[in-house]
């Protein structure tokens, strides 16, 4: 793992606002129905890559299929979502969670994944 991630992960782990280079996390509060909910959201050149809440972790790769964009999505499945990543086969990208079959992940699409499973938005 990048050492760029490492510290991305640490930001989102203290919900701390933080910036390197191209990456950055935006932590925030929420509220949501009487329940307040907390978020970090990655962004790498200032889209949303991941958003990362206390029950799942949403992805898009914001039209960029990119080995950085790849590599700073996998850094946060691989986190908070253990064995979830994305993966690139003839240039196609594929989202995998633990048992399940690997689902095509088309340009702009948003994806959410929660303890191993994931469903396209």
């Amino acid at each position: 793992m990048r050492q760029i991630e490492k510290q991305m992960l640490l930001a989102i782990y203290n919900k701390k606002n933080w910036k390197s280079a191209n990456t950055e996390v935006i932590c925030t509060d929420f509220q949501h129905a009487d329940e307040p909910i907390e978020r970090c959201t990655v962004l790498l050149h200032g889209s949303p890559v991941a958003v990362v809440t206390p029950k799942h972790v949403t992805i898009c790769d914001c039209g960029y299929q990119t080995p950085t964009t790849k590599s700073r999505i996998n850094a946060v499945l691989g986190e908070f979502c253990p064995g979830a990543g994305v993966y690139q086969t003839a240039h196609k990208w594929y989202l995998s969670a633990q048992d399940d079959e690997p689902r095509l992940m088309e340009p702009q699409s948003q994806w959410v994944v929660d303890r191993g499973e994931y469903a396209q938005v």
